[in-house]
């Protein structure tokens, strides 16, 4: 695979979670069904700069120390492991 094509693949999922917190953020003020906090912090393995992108746009976990403490860590983690291993 490309470097290109391993970006831009990067940058598909990173979109696809940061539209996973703007729709719980949706569900939430329409008093519907939500999708599970361990789901979203799940996503953000995945998408993690999403993640925290969709927590600053839509305003959405900004008060739950859960989320304050688990993205940045999971984004530190990255990283650290993107510095080592490439």
């Amino acid at each position: 695979m490309s470097s290109a094509a391993a970006v831009l693949i990067l940058l598909a999922v990173n979109a696809l979670v940061m539209l996973l917190y703007g729709a719980d953020k949706l569900k939430a003020q329409r008093g519907m069904w939500r999708i599970p906090e361990k789901v979203l912090i799940g996503a953000a393995v995945f998408g993690v700069f999403g993640a925290a992108a969709g927590m600053l746009v839509f305003h959405h976990k900004t008060r739950k120390l859960k989320f304050r403490i688990a993205i940045p860590a999971i984004m530190i983690s990255e990283i650290i492991l993107i510095a080592v291993f490439a």
